[in-house]
């Protein structure tokens, strides 16, 4: 089956269109057309319902969609069989993550990967929603979070112990909680829509109800209004280890209770090989989180 066009099927479903396809992969928009028709005419089915502004997967195309991810990524692995000499890793990386951890932990590293596999190109989306990464054709997601019912691999990478966080500006003016009960009194930073922070107590998950009159659809918001002095915030250690070391934010001990970790874990969409890639990004990524 035709690489070539297998990567403009995958590239206009990430996309959303031909036009921005073309553009994406340096081709003109007639021979991103041809080669997607090309394929459709190899596998005898319509794959995409496409108009000059937009597209849309046929039923046979939402079908088709991992098996092409999967034959790519197969090509891309049997040249690197075949070619162990070249050594490192090659070809696009697909990387989706959360906005904070991306920006501190990740951004830092993609120098260095770049520098020393001249043949890697990487793609990274940062955003803290739960993108689907088999429609979009994300190679790698990183979360923070279980997965709940679903086709995808995961693989844990490290804990991710949390603390509660303040700005000594925000402790001057209000008295440190030192039980959960005292979180009641305090302003809490949350995820927006969020009512309760997630404790551990006694060895047992207990679930307790806070406010605020600051919330965030993203760490970055609430981190940030947290060093500003507006509240107390429930953070991954590594969110605020960088200003922690410069005095912005201290850590607020809880007696008693600890708040529930969730480690950071790699997803994948499916049991392929690992190839050179993502084997060198996911060490490197380990790394920078000891």
């Amino acid at each position: 089956m035709d690489s070539e066009g297998l990567e403009v099927f995958l590239t206009a479903v990430r996309k959303g269109s031909l036009s921005a396809a073309a553009k994406h992969l340096k081709l003109t928009p007639m021979s991103t057309t041809r080669r997607l028709v090309a394929l459709e005419e190899e596998l005898g089915v319509r794959l995409i319902h496409r108009t000059s502004r937009r597209l849309a997967l046929t039923p046979e195309g939402e079908a088709f969609l991992p098996f092409a991810a999967e034959l790519v990524n197969t090509q891309e692995a049997a040249r690197a069989a075949l070619s162990p000499e070249e050594g490192g890793a090659t070809g696009l990386l697909r990387v989706t993550a959360p906005v904070t951890l991306g920006r501190k932990r990740i951004l830092p590293i993609i120098p260095g990967l770049l520098e020393e596999n001249p043949r890697l190109r990487i793609e990274l989306d940062l955003n803290d929603a739960m993108v689907d990464i088999v429609a979009s054709g994300v190679d790698l997601a990183i979360r923070i979070a279980p997965l709940k019912d679903s086709g995808l691999i995961a693989r844990r990478l490290v804990d991710n112990p949390k603390l509660i966080y303040a700005a000594p500006a925000y402790l001057e003016r209000h008295a440190a909680p030192r039980t959960i009960d005292d979180l009641e009194h305090h302003e809490c930073l949350t995820w927006t829509n969020f009512t309760h922070w997630q404790f551990v107590v006694d060895g047992k998950d207990r679930s307790v109800r806070v406010s605020g009159r600051f919330s965030s659809s993203s760490v970055d918001g609430f981190l940030s209004a947290c060093v500003e002095g507006l509240g107390l915030a429930q953070l991954s250690a590594w969110d605020a280890q960088d200003e922690v070391a410069k005095g912005k934010l201290v850590s607020v001990p809880i007696d008693g209770a600890s708040p529930r970790d969730l480690a950071i874990w790699a997803v994948f969409p499916s049991r392929r090989q690992v190839l050179p890639k993502l084997r060198i990004f996911l060490n490197r990524f380990q790394r920078s989180l000891v």
